[in-house]
């Protein structure tokens, strides 16, 4: 899983990374817009499913726990970023951590739209359990979910490549994954 204590630490980093994005969330009404999937996009883009899910994992429980405690739905709060995190790193690495601005975008847009669908999912049955469902609240701002998860995955496929290459040379990583 991780080959060496320099890529745990920075993995250490990227997860903490993602709690504090996670923490610093802005809520409006019922929507709420964060950025804690950039360090799991960035691990899982450098080097890998495993490193990607384990940010995920460890940088949303972190601020699940801070944020809200522990409840009956803590870990399907936490699972779609662990998913993100697999998803983007399995695909990272089949294409050898060589992915083309189309390649970023396409990858990226797929696991945003994944992590709005299962956290629509999540919702819906913290509601039903926790007695706040109604219909409004699943459809009522779904459309305005997906198009800012597109905007942000758009725009995180065309920062990412630059910032993924300057962190690259930064933790001497190679091209295929991994620190070297």
């Amino acid at each position: 899983m991780f080959k060496n204590t320099r890529q745990l630490a920075i993995d250490a980093m990227l997860a903490a990374m993602c709690a504090v994005l996670g923490y610093l969330a802005l809520d409006i009404v019922r929507l709420k817009i964060t950025f804690e999937s950039v360090p799991i996009l960035v691990g899982a883009l450098l080097f890998g499913p495993a490193d990607g899910a384990a940010i995920g994992l460890v940088g949303t429980l972190v601020y699940q726990l801070l944020r809200y405690g522990v409840s009956a739905t803590t870990a399907l709060w936490i699972l779609p970023y662990v998913l993100c995190g697999a998803l983007v790193g399995w695909y990272a690495r089949s294409r050898r951590f060589a992915l083309s601005q189309t390649q970023t975008l396409s990858i990226v847009v797929l696991a945003e739209l994944m992590v709005t669908l299962l956290n629509t999912g999540v919702i819906y049955v913290d509601s039903k359990l926790y007695g706040y469902y109604t219909p409004a609240l699943i459809t009522g701002s779904l459309a305005l979910r997906l198009a800012i998860c597109v905007g942000k995955a758009v725009a995180y496929s065309f920062a990412l490549p630059p910032l993924l290459l300057s962190l690259r040379r930064a933790a001497s990583v190679g091209k295929s994954g991994g620190v070297a």
